[in-house]
């Protein structure tokens, strides 16, 4: 069973991965970079501070951990105790893997923390201004940013999908100790 499902997700990365040109690889490579996304994080932190006013400290905390725990748990509880080589490391495959700017990453892909900790502020944000638009457009963005590592190489959508699943349930678990914490602090 196993063995079936690492072949499909091999066979879907292939598919995926193999669609491209040097125009994506330029948007790709933005879409995956961790300081295009400044204007929307300081956007995002604004409307929060505007919107919750001194709970926004207490919200900047929680999301702080957030993040923390999303990378931290993707990274140690997941790649370096499963680890799956990326597909860019996959010798069985490498040699049919696009990878755009030479860059591959780490050894191990299981499971991915762009994916983790976007699919973590997602959720936790989603949650906390309960918005169907902005729930829309932040999950989208964060399918975005995991699908353009599947682009570059780097991941399967098994790793994206491992990281999601995992973002969200982080994301889901902070907004409820939020919550209790805030009813601790401000009632």
């Amino acid at each position: 069973m196993i063995d079936t499902l690492n072949q499909l997700d091999k066979q879907l990365f292939l598919f995926l991965n193999g669609i491209h040109s040097s125009f994506w690889d330029n948007v790709m490579w933005a879409i995956s970079g961790k300081l295009t996304w400044v204007p929307l994080y300081l956007i995002l932190l604004g409307y929060i501070i505007y919107r919750f006013r001194w709970r926004s400290l207490l919200i900047m905390g929680f999301i702080a951990l957030l993040i923390t725990l999303a990378d931290q748990f993707s990274v140690h509880l997941f790649k370096e105790v499963f680890m799956r080589l990326r597909p860019c490391h996959n010798p069985e495959i490498s040699g049919l893997v696009h990878i755009v700017h030479n860059h591959c990453g780490g050894k191990y892909g299981f499971v991915s923390s762009h994916a983790a900790n976007t699919f973590a502020i997602a959720s936790f944000t989603s949650f906390l201004i309960k918005r169907r638009w902005y729930g829309i457009f932040i999950f989208a963005w964060a399918a975005l940013v995991s699908y353009s590592r599947i682009y570059f190489g780097v991941h399967y959508p098994g790793d994206i999908l491992g990281g999601a699943l995992l973002g969200f349930l982080l994301g889901f678990l902070l907004i409820l100790a939020y919550r209790y914490a805030e009813k601790l602090i401000y009632k």
